[in-house]
């Protein structure tokens, strides 16, 4: 596991359509340490607060595995911090972390909270109208930190994971629940009662179950 990059960036206009939308998701690497307190990296911001940021969303990472499969798929170079990604990240899978797991990130302490689930605004950012929906499908989400313990972040900062949760649900296998209808009662009460899922993870799993 390791940190390729950390990348920042403050709301600036998007092109949508015939819009021009606010939005953080132009990201690029910094190459100084930079603080990492419970609300995200300094230097960095989001534009629509209701469904982007706060403590159950303050650091995003993406693997950078998936770069090779973009770049195939949509016939072109991605640049760095493509997904608008705070940190770009190797060995760190959808397959292989969990919601709940714990990591030593420098000085900082994070925490698995959520899958990131995209918005049009990656869509256009990159002109592929179904960006979005085509990175839910593959699954090649990436994922939020909350987190647990303030500290400084340098760019070549060590990632090490320190506690796995004893839950063990992938962020594949809670993708896969957020999306599939067909699944069990047992299935999403499972996750459901992961302490640590974000809260607006947690309402609409909530709300099938009722």
């Amino acid at each position: 596991m390791k940190v390729l990059s950390v990348n920042v960036g403050k709301p600036a206009d998007l092109a949508y359509g015939r819009k021009v939308v606010q939005s953080g998701i132009r990201k690029i690497p910094v190459e100084k340490p930079l603080f990492l307190s419970k609300t995200g990296f300094e230097g960095d911001g989001q534009a629509d607060l209701i469904h982007h940021g706060g403590e159950d969303k303050a650091v995003c990472v993406y693997p950078s595995e998936h770069y090779t499969y973009w770049e195939k798929e949509l016939g072109r170079t991605m640049p760095p911090a493509a997904f608008g990604e705070n940190i770009t990240a190797s060995g760190l899978l959808e397959t292989n972390v969990h919601i709940g797991d714990v990591f030593q990130l420098g000085e900082a302490v994070v925490q698995i909270s959520q899958p990131r689930q995209p918005c049009f605004k990656l869509a256009a950012r990159h002109n592929e109208p179904k960006l979005a929906a085509l990175v839910e499908q593959t699954g090649y989400t990436g994922f939020y930190f909350r987190v647990l313990t303030e500290g400084m972040v340098d760019p070549a900062a060590s990632i090490e994971r320190i506690q796995t949760h004893p839950a063990s649900i992938t962020i594949e296998a809670a993708n896969q629940l957020m999306s599939d209808k067909r699944a069990s009662v047992q299935e999403i009460k499972k996750l459901v009662e992961v302490d640590v899922l974000a809260a607006s993870w947690k309402q609409p799993l909530k709300s099938r179950l009722n």
